[in-house]
């Protein structure tokens, strides 16, 4: 594929990117060309509105005949709360669409490429297909998988401290790097956390647009986060958070992933917006970690999850195998050999039992330092 057509995906890739407002469905970006020029360009916004293909074939009206589409995931081809892609293309006379990678959910997966073919259009693929996975990998994940995408965000002082002994911990990191986490947030699907930061911290875990901004995100942007909010889900055995936490009294859904609380403790919430589900347990009475993420997978459709968690919860995922990414904020202060951990990972004796990570990116932010690992060894 030549360098023009490389560039142009990159654009409907890149038209996709930072679009918070998309869950459950993919990001998707399209751009079409014809005779060389860029006739139109879309995004899909959110369930229920027009997908990529269909707002960049509006914006091109009649140049879209005889034009080249190029999309970042395979066109659609099933009725859904939107009409199929693949018509929308074939209708406006689209002679070819190339398309970064194929769609895994079961209902496409090569069948939207096999419409086209059969319709006449010429259709080229992979380009860009890395590009294309990294863009939807909680989407690829779920669908492949039956799981969530998980990033492990975590703060810690040069030494490897998240709080003081007494629990203190604010602030590690200056605003900069607080405002980059509202990013993580706002791409997520579900916020993750434990009773015990609800307890010692009484959490928010929001999306600030005001923050946002700050990150150099758009005003429209920011705002459409903050409006679509990611689920807050507390993982709570036995359902221990106060009724009048912070978090319960934000715009959003808040989930508790309990096991078997009394009906007392249910009691309780009665008058709370918050749902409540049950899920499998282990010895000693802790929520299964695996039956909790395949719940959010399942039920709630949940393509990426932000794990934000005290050393505990966060180690406890990373041992069970289900953290795929961790995004480490370290602030320029030492806390001391008395402060806190940055992760309780037991049972760790020999250097082969090691968890493995690749450090994929460096950043400084203001400052502070991010990095960003993938789990090599789950």
């Amino acid at each position: 594929m030549n360098s023009t057509a490389v560039s142009l995906m990159n654009l409907a890739i890149n038209a996709a990117t930072n679009v918070y407002s998309t869950t459950p469905n993919p990001r998707v970006g399209c751009v079409i060309v014809r005779d060389g020029v860029i006739v139109g360009t879309g995004w899909h916004q959110k369930p229920g509105l027009p997908h990529a293909e269909v707002v960049a074939l509006r914006e091109a009206g009649e140049l879209a005949c005889g034009a080249t589409a190029y999309v970042s995931l395979e066109p659609c081809c099933h009725h859904g709360r939107t009409p199929p892609c693949t018509d929308a293309l074939i209708t406006a006379g689209v002679t070819e669409v190339i398309f970064a990678m194929l769609d895994p959910n079961p209902l496409v997966a090569g069948k939207g490429a096999q419409a086209l073919r059969d319709a006449g259009v010429k259709v080229t693929w992979p380009l860009l297909e890395d590009d294309a996975r990294t863009l939807n990998r909680g989407f690829i994940k779920r669908m492949d998988e039956g799981l969530p995408f998980v990033r492990c965000k975590l703060a810690m002082s040069l030494d490897g401290r998240t709080a003081m002994a007494s629990g203190e911990s604010q602030w590690i990191t200056g605003p900069a790097a607080r405002a980059d986490v509202q990013k993580l947030r706002a791409e997520s699907c579900a916020v993750l956390t434990g009773v015990n930061t609800v307890l010692s911290d009484n959490p928010g875990l929001n999306v600030r647009a005001e923050q946002l901004q700050g990150a150099d995100v758009s005003i429209d942007r920011a705002n459409e986060a903050a409006a679509r909010q990611p689920l807050r889900v507390i993982l709570d055995s036995s359902l221990r958070t106060p009724p009048e936490s912070k978090i319960l009294s934000l715009p959003g859904d808040v989930l508790f992933l309990v096991g078997a609380p009394h009906l007392q403790q249910y009691a309780r919430f009665q008058d709370s917006k918050a749902l409540i589900r049950e899920v499998p347990t282990v010895p000693g009475g802790r929520v299964d970690l695996r039956a909790a993420m395949t719940l959010l997978s399942s039920e709630f459709s949940c393509n990426e999850v932000l794990l934000e968690a005290g050393p505990t919860l966060g180690g406890a995922m990373i041992q069970a195998g289900l953290v795929d990414e961790v995004i480490i904020y370290i602030g320029a202060k030492f806390l001391g050999s008395d402060a806190l951990p940055l992760l309780n990972l037991p049972g760790l004796r020999h250097m082969s039992d090691h968890v493995g990570l690749e450090i994929v990116d460096v950043q400084g932010i203001a400052g502070d330092c991010r990095i960003t690992a993938r789990l090599i060894n789950r």
